[in-house]
């Protein structure tokens, strides 16, 4: 059974048409203990929107886990992970941080009570209704 997932970037460091452009990324960088164990529970085949945290602060896109957690090559010690992702398409309209906090059914959404983590779980609900809001039937 497949998990699902939010990234977020900054799209002035890296951007969803940069994720595109390299078709495949490694997630490097994380540097919370949280927003690691997350990656290291990702599993090849689980679904994550790409967010443009920042800059715009807006779901922009899907992406797909292509390779398991391994170590961070950025990082300079410490038992840091990343994993590798792989565009799988844009949000024909992204999805607003400000739409998200309008709905209260996205109270629990952890993008909402953890919003400095930049790697968090995504409910199969909450990941149905957010790709209609995009206007993606997954």
């Amino acid at each position: 059974m497949s998990s699902y997932w939010l990234v977020k970037s900054e799209p002035d460091a890296f951007s969803w048409d940069q994720m595109v452009a390299n078709r495949v990324e490694p997630w490097t960088g994380v540097r919370n203990h949280t927003a690691k164990n997350n990656l290291k529970a990702m599993r090849s085949g689980d679904l994550a929107f790409f967010y443009h945290s920042g800059v715009g602060k807006q779901i922009v896109g899907v992406v797909k886990v292509v390779r398991e957690a391994y170590p961070d090559p950025s990082a300079d010690g410490g038992d840091w992970v990343c994993v590798d992702m792989q565009a799988v398409r844009p949000l024909p309209k992204p999805v607003s941080l400000a739409e998200i906090k309008a709905d209260t059914d996205f109270a629990e959404l952890a993008l909402v009570r953890l919003s400095r983590l930049s790697v968090v779980p995504v409910s199969k609900t909450h990941w149905d209704r957010l790709c209609r809001m995009g206007g993606w039937n997954a």
